[in-house]
């Protein structure tokens, strides 16, 4: 029985949709980077981006457990002095929640060109 090498034209790609209407924020996310990856496939290839196209519809109504809401913060910084910016993640649930989304999402892909490319195929609505 031999291995089977996925070339990157051979791939396949499924739209798959998610409603995160009442469900926890990391469960979705969670859910949404395995698609991406394309881990849930029978000849996944960890050098190939064979992953899918995800649509998470209903961000705005997705849960944050716990004290997240007041005690988590999105953190960047513009690398000028003073730049760092810190945004509750009860607000940016509020205001973004498309971007909370996102975020969790791209934390839990790899750091590389082919997590950068997983990342154009996720699409986030409230």
């Amino acid at each position: 029985m031999s291995t089977t090498l996925v070339k990157p034209a051979e791939v396949e790609r499924k739209w798959y949709l998610l409603d995160a209407a009442g469900k926890s924020l990391g469960h979705v996310a969670a859910e949404a980077a395995v698609l991406l990856r394309g881990k849930q496939k029978v000849d996944y290839t960890p050098n190939v981006d064979c992953g899918d196209f995800v649509v998470v519809i209903n961000c705005d109504q997705a849960v944050l457990t716990g004290k997240k809401a007041e005690q988590k913060f999105h953190i960047t910084h513009s690398k000028y002095i003073g730049g760092l910016k810190k945004v509750q993640y009860g607000k940016l649930m509020a205001e973004h929640s498309d971007l909370a989304m996102t975020y969790a999402v791209k934390g839990m892909i790899p750091s590389n060109t082919i997590g950068a490319k997983a990342l154009t195929r996720l699409h986030c609505y409230q």
